[in-house]
């Protein structure tokens, strides 16, 4: 396994991915222990002025007007912790507690925290021995901060709440005994330095950027599959069109269909006559390249973020200042995962389309009603189209925008709200429907191929798809439970087997 070196500033996606998925050794460079200590010293010079600072010499939101006791500093700490702790519903998977672990690191490696290097060693040191936190997905709303699952998260690292090691739920004091990790007493400022953040929806971001990706690459090839066993006509893909529109989603997207469907005898063949075919063949450029470009904002936004303070009150070193902030608002994420919702029911709206053409006899082109041969006793792949139908429907459900709404909270003190991690849920819940959809895509146009007999005259990359998928998906003479078929292509696409192949054959990296 790879290292990944923390130093606050240079955390890139494929290291996020390595640590969370791949169970990267995470360590701390020089540089972040530093500026760790640097900023933990000047904060301890801050409290010696006796003035007051919200959060450390003060409450919480509204009773930021309450004065705290010197003594009970620390309790209050760990008051917030305990407090804030009332996550809802299902665990969020272990590989994003273990971004949300990740980017909290990362973020008070900066030194704008005041935190001590302990606190953060320990965050590491659990990532390192994988003592995963058991963090509930629902209870934020990415205001102040994602405080209710940042607030489960650091339940073990004080000792309590729950927690997984070596495979068993246990308690959270249990895990870090179990582990060998120290439990803490948590200093002035520290839990609201750990909770006051947007590491729990940037941490769902993350994984969503990088699996859209390869969602955006899958699309493509299961376009391109279907544009061949539906015969369309591959003039719409002349980059001299899109030069004209210079979009550049629209112009990636169709010099990568060139390439799927290069030396294709299915389309490029004289006996097609110069028609056009229906928007969702025609229209695959300027869809499918609208959601790319659509895609490239987010990225660029996630990448920002991973690397940003979000902490509140914010330490500046260099001038022995402590400053209240509103960095830990999570609208700039809210917005983009909103806009990465609409981005992916796009894909699958389409799709769904291409399907209902491949099924259906009136727009097939010659093809047997729902791609089976007896169709008197076999329904074939009718139902494929009515769950893909199903889940399309879902997603318009989902794409509508929480980042809209707002409801204020701590006595109007918080009186606006992003609901970013909400709009982080939901997306992730689209990209799992769009996957499947994409799946149906997949089977149907491999089935439509076979029942053309054109497995001999795919296209270069159409047919290392082919290829792949009737490696592990039979053609269907009769009916069958399609469930399993379609679980198999769904997890083809997870572990990126097409993609490789198709990549590779083609020797061009699809997007």
């Amino acid at each position: 396994m790879s290292t990944v070196i923390i130093d606050g500033v240079k955390l890139c996606l494929s290291q996020f991915i390595n640590v969370c998925r791949n169970y990267s050794t995470v360590i701390l460079n020089q540089n972040a222990i530093c500026n760790i200590n640097k900023s933990q010293q000047v904060f301890e010079t801050i409290l010696q002025n006796n003035k007051t600072h919200y959060g450390i010499t003060t409450g919480f939101g509204y009773q930021h007007m309450n004065n705290v006791k010197k003594e009970e500093q620390k309790r209050l700490q760990e008051n917030l912790i305990m407090s804030h702790a009332v996550g809802i519903g299902e665990p969020f998977d272990e590989e994003i507690v273990r971004g949300m672990m990740l980017l909290l690191v990362n973020s008070l490696s900066k030194g704008f925290s005041g935190v001590r290097l302990k606190l953060v060693e320990t965050l590491i040191n659990m990532l390192n021995k994988k003592v995963h936190p058991i963090v509930p997905r629902k209870g934020s709303l990415g205001a102040s901060g994602d405080l209710v699952p940042l607030a489960h998260l650091m339940l073990p690292v004080i000792g309590l709440g729950q927690a997984r090691y070596n495979g068993d739920n246990m308690s959270g004091l249990e895990a870090m005994q179990s582990a060998q990790i120290s439990v803490l007493r948590l200093d002035e400022k520290e839990g609201l330095a750990c909770i006051n953040g947007t590491h729990c929806m940037t941490s769902i971001g993350a994984f969503l950027v990088y699996d859209t990706k390869n969602i955006l690459k899958i699309a493509d090839i299961a376009a391109a599959l279907s544009f061949e066993a539906l015969i369309g006509i591959p003039k719409i893909f002349d980059e001299r069109i899109h030069k004209i529109r210079p979009h550049k989603g629209q112009i990636d997207t169709a010099k990568i269909m060139k390439s799927l469907l290069q030396n294709s005898k299915l389309v490029y063949c004289k006996a097609i006559p110069e028609k056009q075919d229906a928007y969702s063949l025609r229209c695959i450029p300027q869809v499918h390249g609208a959601s790319k470009d659509a895609y490239n904002h987010v990225l660029e936004n996630i990448l920002i973020e991973i690397n940003s303070v979000t902490d509140n009150p914010i330490i500046f070193v260099d001038e022995n200042e402590i400053a209240s902030t509103g960095n830990f608002h999570g609208q700039p994420l809210a917005l983009c995962y909103d806009f990465l919702c609409i981005a992916l029911s796009e894909i699958a709206n389409i799709s769904e389309r291409r399907i209902e053409r491949l099924v259906n006899p009136q727009l097939n082109k010659g093809l047997p009603a729902f791609l089976i041969k007896k169709n008197d006793i076999n329904s074939g792949f009718m139902i494929m189209q009515y769950a893909a139908a199903a889940l399309v429907s879902e997603n318009k459900v989902l794409s509508h925008p929480a980042s809209v709404d707002s409801i204020p909270t701590s006595a109007n003190q918080e009186d606006h709200v992003s609901m970013g991690t909400i709009a982080a849920n939901k997306t992730k819940d689209i990209l799992l429907n769009v996957r499947k959809v994409l799946a149906m895509e997949l089977l149907c146009s491999c089935q439509g191929i076979d029942l053309r007999k054109g497995m001999s005259l795919l296209g270069k990359g159409t047919a290392a798809t082919y290829k792949v998928i009737r490696g592990n998906v039979n053609y269907m003479e009769t009916d069958r439970e399609l469930y399993k078929d379609l679980y198999i292509c769904e997890k083809l696409i997870k572990d990126e087997e097409i993609i490789i192949n198709v990549e590779e054959v083609i020797n061009e990296i699809i997007f």
